[in-house]
């Protein structure tokens, strides 16, 4: 994938068990990889998809939550724009951090065609999906890198996403990125 290979050698951190029940029972589908480049860069790429996206009780849960119910500390990094081409999305960036694994991450969340990010803007979409009597489903995207700065982590991760938008068909693009 444009100069991406999937790392097989590196697992992707895994819940504990407690935590995993509950994501299991959220989530119909998970798809969890880390991907190098010819850098030696890596990035880890989490997509988790339910077909409930109605409410907070069935809604993707937020990677701060995660990462904090897993032992992390995680604190806001802001919200960011990319672009890819003519297309442009609102992100969530955080950085984790446990022990001595430091851990910037990016993602959002797609409610059906549309992207979109926890609080205010997530709640008004939900309703105007439940106002046309519609159980909307969705995504959340996640990447994030270990063992770089800041700022280079950021840099690489818009690298990969980048590439990824580019190699996921067009016709099922806004699913991913949002229309």
């Amino acid at each position: 994938m444009g100069g991406w290979v999937v790392d097989a050698s590196i697992i992707p951190l895994l819940p504990d068990a407690s935590l995993q029940s509950k994501l299991d029972a959220l989530y119909s589908q998970l798809l969890a990889r880390t991907y190098v480049n010819a850098k030696g860069q890596r990035v880890m790429l989490s997509i988790a998809y339910g077909a409930d996206q109605s409410s907070e009780a069935t809604a993707v849960h937020r990677p701060e939550f995660c990462y904090s119910a897993q032992g992390f500390r995680v604190r806001n990094a802001g919200r960011h724009t990319l672009s890819f081409g003519p297309r442009q999305i609102e992100v969530q960036r955080l950085i984790s951090e446990m022990g001595s694994r430091y851990e910037p991450i990016t993602y959002w969340v797609t409610l059906d065609e549309h992207a979109s990010l926890p609080g205010l803007s997530r709640k008004l979409d939900q309703l105007r999906f439940g106002l046309r009597g519609q159980i909307p489903d969705g995504m959340l995207l996640r990447v994030s890198t270990i063992g770089l700065s800041q700022a280079q982590s950021f840099a690489v991760q818009e690298e990969f996403l980048e590439t990824l938008y580019g190699a996921i068909s067009p016709a099922v693009r806004t699913r991913y990125f949002g229309s």
